[in-house]
């Protein structure tokens, strides 16, 4: 990696960051804001939080194409400064128009600029870089959710609105910084993305449906969040209250135990992973989430004491971190060396587009049944994690031996550049000259 390319790398990342801690301020307390502190109704604040999903659906599906026809800078820009104004106008928001309408602007501001990021980190690293280039960048964003939502919780006030619009400010201007850092930086040219299906210059959903490994790992993505991010304030939260018996102030603490195991592991977890096969890596991360849905289920259905219930959900919550932070510099990555190298946007887009339907599907699905179905939603989890580890290693099957593990593509680079040298060692001295 240059130096240029270095430098492009860490505004990116700073920006990611700092819009992350500005999404912190008010992920949290946006169902409370609409339905409470503006006294919209729980009706208005389900449709606020649904209409945030259905215009990320909306989005995505062209937002892969024009990063690939334009560029992921005009594209991240264009996302950000829809965000800012979406979170601005969510701050003043009175009626359920200007609220639905601010959580369009918000939700498709921010959903093209996830691919659009990922995009950017592609043509800012190398195969060799980039596993550890997307560890940090989830990593950041983790460490920015969780103490944006430290600090907001200080600030928010339910008997004072002007609290919340503050915070939603807050975070409309962090949008506009990332705009800001994101127009300063100058790519670099994409290369050395392993290319999965070839150069041609056709494309779109056609070529991806045909890319089998694609296939598989959207597949695999969906069953990834739908088990895991789908659930976290659906389904596991109202199996906690209803089937555990917990405080509702307990699965803040969860969270809080989520976050800081993926941002105190993250690294060391980087540095177990990075050498091994992704789809292996995958499937270790169903093995972990399954014992942490068996934890869930001794929490609900154990009959234990409620400390012991608390504890239970906490460590779950923990565990799904664990998982996490092992799959932040295996997916994403893989995604990127699937992609031919003028479909990369599109790639991207197609995986966001994935992530978002599991978001859309999980908390529909999960909800109810954690609320009410208390054995067959372990059961049905559990399954699902276990199908993420055969689904992870059938994926393996349709991978090179470089894209499952990436380390052994650096290891032959390294034998071909000092191959030379140990062949000049070896040659014989030239004559003496006469």
């Amino acid at each position: 990696m240059t130096r240029a390319t270095g430098a492009a790398m860490r505004r990116i990342q700073a920006g990611n960051a700092l819009s992350a801690f500005g999404l912190g301020f008010t992920v949290p307390y946006l169902y409370v804001y609409v339905a409470q502190v503006r006294h919209l109704g729980a009706s208005t604040a389900g449709a606020v939080l649904a209409v945030f999903a259905l215009a990320a659906l909306v989005v995505l599906p062209f937002t892969g194409r024009v990063i690939d026809r334009r560029g992921p800078l005009p594209v991240l820009v264009t996302g950000a400064v829809l965000a800012s104004v979406g979170a601005f106008a969510m701050g003043l928001s009175w009626s359920v128009v200007t609220a639905v309408l601010s959580a369009a602007l918000l939700g498709a501001g921010t959903a093209v600029m996830q691919p659009a990021l990922a995009t950017m980190i592609v043509w800012c690293s190398t195969p060799s870089t980039r596993t550890r280039a997307f560890a940090t960048q989830f990593f950041l964003a983790n460490l920015g959710l969780g103490v944006g939502g430290l600090i907001g919780g200080q600030i928010v006030d339910e008997s004072r609105p002007g609290t919340f619009t503050l915070l939603f400010c807050v975070e409309a201007a962090m949008f506009l910084v990332l705009a800001a850092i994101a127009a300063t930086v100058r790519l670099p040219r994409p290369a050395g993305v392993t290319l999965a299906v070839g150069d041609a210059t056709g494309g779109g959903v056609r070529a991806m449906l045909g890319h089998r490994a694609m296939v598989r790992l959207c597949v695999l993505g969906f069953v990834l969040f739908f088990a895991c991010y789908g659930q976290f304030e659906s389904g596991l939260a109202a199996y906690g209250t209803e089937a555990a018996g917990i405080d509702p102030s307990t699965l803040g603490i969860a969270l809080a135990a989520n976050t800081a195991v993926i941002v105190v592991a993250q690294f060391g977890v980087l540095r177990l992973v990075e050498r091994r096969r992704r789809s292996r890596v995958i499937a270790a991360v169903g093995l972990i989430w399954t014992f942490a849905w068996v934890i869930a289920g001794f929490a609900g259905l154990g009959h234990g004491s409620r400390t012991m219930a608390t504890a239970a959900i906490v460590s779950t919550y923990a565990l799904f971190g664990l998982g996490e932070a092992m799959l932040s510099p295996t997916v994403a990555p893989l995604v990127a060396d699937l992609a031919p190298e003028s479909m990369v946007g599109q790639y991207n887009s197609a995986f966001a587009l994935v992530k978002q339907l599991a978001l859309a599907v999980g908390p529909a699905v999960g909800g109810p049944m954690g609320a009410t179905l208390h054995g067959p939603y372990i059961v049905t989890f559990v399954l699902f994690s276990l199908g993420i580890s055969v689904l992870a290693l059938r994926l393996g099957r349709r991978l090179t031996p470089v894209q499952d593990q990436p380390s052994l593509g650096s290891a032959s680079r390294l034998v071909a550049r000092h191959r030379p040298e140990a062949a000049a060692e070896r040659a014989p001295a030239p004559a003496p000259a006469r």
